[in-house]
């Protein structure tokens, strides 16, 4: 059994150090690599893609809404001719810098409210799927598992990468818990571990209240931001020796 594990990375930018990049690399078989509307700046960004490569780990650009005050977790009300501009922007930035270092951007993944939101409006969907398409075809997109994104990506014959996510609780519907209410975050390694074997070997999840929802994810988010991050993939790491699961990037 096989599964992929991502982690947002590259958000520090100027004296803000955000995350632990360095420590979390080993642990990870996709990297997330913002692209400096959220966080990020054009030396960490290059840094965290330089050490990645040297990790043997997959890269993926990470566009946001332009909300580095926000670190990208507010909505945006945005023309979509506009949003689209700012979409490809931001992957060609990381895919221009991934390609300089002799290696291949391989799939994108949108950040914070812009992939919430996509998550559950077709406007904004098929804007990011716009933008992939006019940047390189051959993209994997990265969404949220049996969220709208899926449903319009099979529609647009788009490579669709289902994600669950290790540290973050869930709703009844099967969106993830808004983090403006207590305990949306997972911190403890234990939970947050038991957490991804039940999507992997069970393909459920059980939600905030208590329900179990089905859900069939190819790769499991852990936030690179959350100061547990390292203790729980070593968590994960554990348990997924006990139960003889693989860790393996999905676009190998």
């Amino acid at each position: 059994m096989f599964i992929d594990i991502n982690c947002d990375m590259g958000e520090s930018f100027g004296q803000y150090e955000i995350g632990n990049d360095t420590s979390i690399l080993p642990y990870i078989t996709s990297s997330n690599i913002a692209c400096g509307f959220h966080g990020g700046d054009p030396f960490h960004i290059e840094k965290t893609i330089k050490q990645a490569i040297n990790y043997g780990v997959q890269i993926g650009a990470h566009p946001s809404y332009p909300d580095l005050n926000g670190f990208g977790r507010r909505y945006m009300q945005i023309d979509q001719s506009e949003l689209k501009a700012i979409i490809k922007y931001q992957i060609a930035a990381i895919k221009g810098l991934v390609e300089s270092l002799g290696s291949t951007l391989k799939y994108v993944k949108p950040h914070g409210a812009l992939y919430n939101q996509a998550a559950k409006s077709e406007t904004e969907s098929r804007v990011i799927i716009s933008a992939l398409r006019e940047m390189d075809e051959k993209l994997f997109l990265m969404g949220l598992a049996g969220s709208l994104t899926e449903k319009v990506c099979k529609e647009e014959n788009i490579k669709f990468i289902a994600e669950a996510f290790a540290d973050r609780k869930y709703e009844s519907n099967g969106t993830l818990m808004s983090r403006a209410k207590k305990g949306s975050v997972i911190f403890d390694p234990t939970t947050a571990a038991a957490q991804v074997l039940s999507i992997v070997l069970d393909k459920c999840v059980v939600t905030d209240d208590g329900a179990k929802i089905p859900i069939h994810a190819q790769s499991i988010c852990i936030h690179g931001d959350n100061p547990a991050a390292v203790d729980i993939l070593k968590k994960i790491d554990s348990e997924f020796i006990k139960h003889n699961i693989q860790k393996r990037s999905f676009a190998i």
